[in-house]
């Protein structure tokens, strides 16, 4: 049992937290700008909450956040009353936050600064994941660091791997984000494709999802596509942030992505149709205005 702090108690962080106290029988306490939510997730677990990110932070072996983005980050580690002001030296801190390599290496710099260690490890599986405790974890830090912390992750965790130095866990979620955005933009065509063929939907599917055109999308999206619901899941808001950090990233190092900025648009445009918190499945909605 080791003692951990966690930040950001929302869809993402609430299970997650919730799994290192009961799966894993860790001592937890938790930080939420909302305290009514680190209270009912107190309540639930049965853990400690703390009035600030540095309290939670005191005297814990590892820190675990999932925030919002960049500044979110930024204002629970360096910010006022930041955790960074009270991690002990030789502690972990884990950043489940999908943010950028920049911030990831500028906070693990600050970390080696202070003597303690920092991970990048942005997660994939969405809530229905975290929820199940099924998340991907992509890590970027040291060896040392990352094999103290791997069995703390493991609560909530189906796959976690070292990736490579720190930044390396949020360069590998931009991969994951810029595969996914052409599956479901390509999914959402092939549908509308079929729909438009007067074929039936899913019996087509049921024959090409045993080929090459298989994917996860197609098997857990395609019957709530083909019925035109989407509100659920992760939300496009959230996709527009994340395919905003991998077109920053790739004006730095030089990649091209023309399909993922050409997805970013269409999903600009489903925003503008009030679709900002329908699911990133719903790029089927703007083909069918």
């Amino acid at each position: 049992m080791a003692k951990i702090a966690f930040i950001g108690l929302g869809v993402m962080g609430f299970p997650m937290a919730g799994h290192l106290a009961a799966k894993g029988k860790h001592e937890v306490t938790v930080f939420n700008r909302n305290p009514a939510k680190a209270k009912a997730w107190a309540d639930k677990f049965g853990g400690k909450t703390a009035p600030t990110p540095q309290a939670a932070a005191e005297g814990q072996e590892f820190v675990m956040a999932c925030v919002g983005n960049d500044d979110d980050l930024r204002s629970v580690t360096t910010g006022q009353n930041g955790a960074f002001a009270g991690i002990a030296k030789g502690a972990v801190f884990v950043d489940h936050t999908t943010a950028s390599a920049e911030v990831a290496r500028e906070l693990d710099a600050e970390a080696t600064r202070l003597g303690f260690h920092f991970i990048d490890a942005p997660v994939s599986g969405g809530q229905a994941g975290a929820e199940n405790g099924a998340l991907t974890v992509m890590c970027g830090g040291t060896d040392s660091a990352y094999a103290r912390v791997a069995p703390v992750i493991e609560s909530y965790a189906k796959m976690q791997k070292l990736l490579g130095p720190a930044g390396s866990g949020q360069l590998t979620k931009m991969v994951n984000q810029i595969c996914i955005a052409g599956l479901v933009e390509a999914l959402s065509e092939g549908i509308h494709f079929a729909k438009k063929a007067g074929l039936d939907v899913n019996a087509v599917i049921e024959v090409i999802s045993k080929g090459a055109a298989q994917s996860w999308q197609m098997e857990n999206r395609h019957k709530t596509m083909n019925d035109g619901k989407f509100d659920f899941g992760f939300a496009v808001e959230w996709m527009r942030k994340d395919l905003s950090i991998c077109l920053a990233e790739a004006r730095r190092n030089g990649a091209s992505l023309p399909v993922t900025a050409v997805v970013d648009a269409f999903y600009s445009e489903v925003e503008t149709m009030g679709g900002k918190r329908w699911d990133t499945s719903a790029l089927l909605a703007r083909l069918q205005r």
